[in-house]
Formats: C-alpha cells, structure tokens, sequence
C-alpha cells in the first residue's frame, strides 16, 4: 500500500509529513523486527535530523532492533563530527537519547565488510541492457544488511545522471555495495551518456539494478522524498517500487526546468555541499542540455580543494574525456574502474574521438580552489575563482549567458525536449 502526496506548489509540513510517515510504517508489519535504515549522506539536500527523530520515534517502541546505515557509494567515510551534524545530534545525544542506536557508514572498498550475493549472467546482462553489454556481473553488498529482517530507504529523489531519477533501490545500488556491480552498471550509463539517462523514469540502468535486488534476501520498503532547498514537496512510503515510482514522477515537476534556449554561457554554482569534483560533477550533468554545442560551462566552486577524496589519483592518470576516447580505445585503460571512466565521460559531456583527435562539445571550465596546472593535467579548463564576478554573468539569458545557483540538482532541458 502506497501512503503519500505531493505536489509542485506549495510544501508539505511537519505536521503533514509526521502523518504520511506514521500511516505508512504502521502499515509494514514491523514490529518485533531487526530494521535497518539506509539514509543519504551530506551530498543530498534532505531534513534529515527531523526524520532521524521521527523514525526513531514511531520504530523503536515495536521493533527489536533499529540501526542506521549512511549509503555511501564510493563517497569517502564520514567521521562521527560529520554524522552528528549530519544527522543533527550533540554527542551528548548520541551516548544517552539514542543509546543502542548505531548509525553506520558503508565502506565499498572493505572486502571484509561485503557479503556476495551472486551473479547477473550474461544473457540476463545483455537482454536489460539491450546489447551494450555482455558478461556475468557478481554482485555483493554490505553484509550487516544480513543481520537485519527490514531495510527501509530514507531519501530524496533527484534526475540522475547514471540511473535516470535517484532513490528506491538506487540506495542498496551503488548506496551500499561493492565495487564489481557498481563499477559495471555506472559504465553502461556512460555508453547510454548523461543526456540520454538523466531524467528518465525507467532506463536499463535502473532496471539491472531492480535484477539485481532480486539477489538481496531481505524484505524493504521505502520512504521516498521530494526536497528543495526550501523545504519538502513530496513524501511516499510503501513498497521501495510503488515510493519510487511517486517521487520519480513529482521530481520531474518539481526538479526540472525548461529553457527556451541553449546557451553559450553558462556560471553553474556549486553549493557548499559539493566539496569535490566527483560531486560537484553533477553541475554540469544537470546543465549539459542547455548548453550549445561549442559552448562554456564553469563550474564556480571556490570552496572545492580536490578533485575526488576517493579516486583522484586515477583520475590525475586518465583525465577527463568524452565516452567516445574511452571506446575507441578501451585495451589502454584495462584495470582502471569502469565507475571512475564514468565519472570522467559525465564531466566532460559528450563529443567525439575520430583518428585519434578528440572533440568535446562543451568546453568545460573548473573555477575552483584547484591549481590551473592540475585541471590541465585532468584535461579541464581553468577560471581563477577571486576573479569572476557573479554579477557580471546575471541578467543576461537573451545574450546566451545563464547563472544557475545552488546548481546539481535541478536538471536543465530546452522547451523543445517537452513533446520528446
């Protein structure tokens, strides 16, 4: 059964929130049962803190046991400072009000901390993703998830450039697993590329990742978020497909805008939030639409000190490239994760490689804290930050200049893409 409401005006309240949250939990037959509960970390805008205490609220009374597990894909462990803040608790807090209570982070590099699951055949491999790929996939996750009856998913749903909308099962895939998988499946959205992913409902992508839930032996459900940056617009809770489905659809109101026009310009600002590029990626993912071909993308994040906390050094060697480079020549990056070869083709955008000359169609610039002789190494431009002048570039959208604040998580498409 599927509990909620949203809608793109107006937002819900506490009040309202606290009802659809306790009607669905009390719906899941829950009580006397070991739960787990998969949360976003600090890269996604969601009130966490106030759900944090609902939760616990309306579980710990029924269930026989209730954790937390911060999803973490590949993003670096959180210490607990940053947990507590995450989750808006005082140390104090944490030792006394929500004693017994462990909140932990997933480490998808830690062998000892992954369960194997089994493996995705290959012919399963090559029906879901229409041909692109051919070959057995295992796939593994977290294994604490094996000491718990319930996983419940807490989070928001975003377009996505590798799965289509973020959310559901996006949280055990890649939230929560092990890197064979997660390298695999970020690759098939590079070849598919950002444009043709990001915003769809349903894409191959987020269809393997539902096979390979088939292999997860333990019940869950979903309560799946709509969030802005000024509040929430949305909350389902039901079955993780059904919660899903819901916010899929309002996050499509509510998380894209249509421009009338591409631009030559654009100043994408990334909020505090992004403190690498493997994060602040997504403000180009999102604006990648609305760019001409042969256009300017500025990623404006002074605050941003490193590429990528987790896989940097493998991205200084291979730089950032159009998928095409990569398939041209795939034998010269054996042995480098797929995942990272994903990450770099999402950066960059689209182009070509023909007779070994390389052509981006976005020339995409970091103003970053990050020194110009790295971002040539990585194959990026540079913007020297204390030199750009916001104001400079607003007020200017009839000229083809576009600024976008608190950028990455609203995805930017032209008018004419409504009727596709």
């Amino acid at each position: 059964m599927l509990v909620g409401t949203g809608s793109q005006n107006g937002f819900l309240t506490n009040e309202r929130v606290r009802s659809i949250i306790t009607e669905g939990l009390a719906a899941i037959g829950l009580d006397g049962r070991k739960v787990l509960v998969l949360t976003p970390d600090s890269t996604r805008t969601a009130p966490l803190p106030m759900l944090f205490r609902l939760l616990v609220e309306l579980l710990r009374p029924r269930v026989a046991k209730l954790d937390f597990m911060i999803a973490l894909g590949t993003h670096p462990l959180m210490s607990q400072d940053r947990i507590n803040t995450l989750f808006g608790l005082t140390e104090k807090e944490r030792k006394e009000d929500y004693a017994g209570i462990n909140i932990f982070n997933h480490a998808w590099n830690d062998p000892e901390e992954l369960q194997p699951l089994g493996i995705l055949d290959r012919e399963t491999v090559e029906d879901i993703s229409l041909g692109l790929m051919s070959e057995d996939v295992p796939v593994s996750i977290n294994r604490r998830v094996m000491n718990y009856d319930e996983v419940i998913v807490l989070g928001p749903t975003f377009p996505h450039e590798v799965v289509g909308f973020s959310g559901g099962y996006k949280y055990f895939f890649p939230g929560i697993c092990g890197p064979e998988f997660l390298n695999f499946f970020h690759w098939l959205g590079a070849v598919i590329t950002n444009v043709k992913i990001i915003g769809v409902k349903d894409t191959p992508v987020r269809r393997m990742i539902t096979e390979a839930m088939k292999l997860v032996p333990v019940d869950r459900h979903c309560i799946s978020l709509v969030t802005t940056t000024d509040g929430l617009k949305g909350a389902f809770v039901g079955s993780c497909e059904e919660a899903y489905s819901a916010a899929a659809d309002l996050s499509a109101e509510v998380h894209v805008v249509y421009k009338p026009r591409a631009y030559n310009t654009v100043l994408s600002i990334a909020p505090e939030m992004y403190d690498d590029i493997w994060t602040a990626g997504k403000c180009m993912y999102k604006l990648e639409p609305v760019v001409e071909n042969g256009g300017t993308l500025i990623i404006y994040a002074p605050h941003v000190t490193e590429v990528s906390y987790t896989h940097g050094k493998v991205i200084d060697r291979i730089g950032y490239h159009c998928r095409d480079y990569f398939l041209a020549q795939m034998e010269r990056f054996d042995g480098v994760p797929r995942g990272v070869m994903a990450h770099s083709t999402h950066v960059r955008g689209g182009g070509t490689f023909v007779n070994g000359v390389e052509k981006c169609n976005v020339n995409v610039i970091l103003a970053t804290s990050i020194p110009e002789s790295r971002c040539s190494q990585i194959n990026l431009g540079y913007m020297d930050p204390s030199k750009i002048k916001i104001s400079d570039y607003e007020g200017r959208e009839d000229e083809g200049v576009l600024v976008v604040h608190h950028a990455g998580e609203v995805l930017h498409r032209l008018e004419s893409e409504k009727s596709m």
